[in-house]
């Protein structure tokens, strides 16, 4: 099973083929509209391990953007004690939610892709016959 470091947001992510990650909002990008990651740290499988310094050049992780959104509501509540004095403020933070499609390796090699779900049919064909 093939897997990739790849950094976004300030933060690093260890993903795989077909993964879904919430991640800090991407700006300017509509759902369903693909997004290439090209600060790859690290990538590899079960038997190889290709580390960057700090990045491996070449390689490249697609996914595809499902949504943006925002999360639960955050509540920050100052108080000071025998005071009379108290703040309350809240905070909603805003996040995109991605689909790993596709991973490359450095020489433009594919390493793993997402496979492709098909919808069931419905039992109504089964239940006449």
């Amino acid at each position: 099973m093939s897997f990739a470091v790849i950094q976004t947001g300030g933060k690093q992510y260890k993903v795989k083929a077909s993964d879904i990650l919430k991640i800090e909002k991407l700006k300017n990008n509509k759902p369903a509209s693909k997004i290439e990651f090209n600060e790859v740290l690290a990538y590899g499988d079960d038997k190889t391990l290709e580390i960057g310094s700090p990045l491996v050049k070449g390689a490249k992780v697609e996914a595809e953007l499902m949504e943006n959104s925002k999360n639960r509501t955050i509540l920050i509540f100052k108080k000071r004690r025998r005071q009379n004095s108290r703040r309350k403020n809240g905070h909603r933070q805003q996040y995109s939610l991605i689909k790993i499609k596709k991973i490359f390796a450095k020489d433009g090699a594919l390493l793993s892709e997402a496979k492709k779900v098909e919808k069931k049919e419905t039992k109504k064909k089964e239940d006449k016959k």
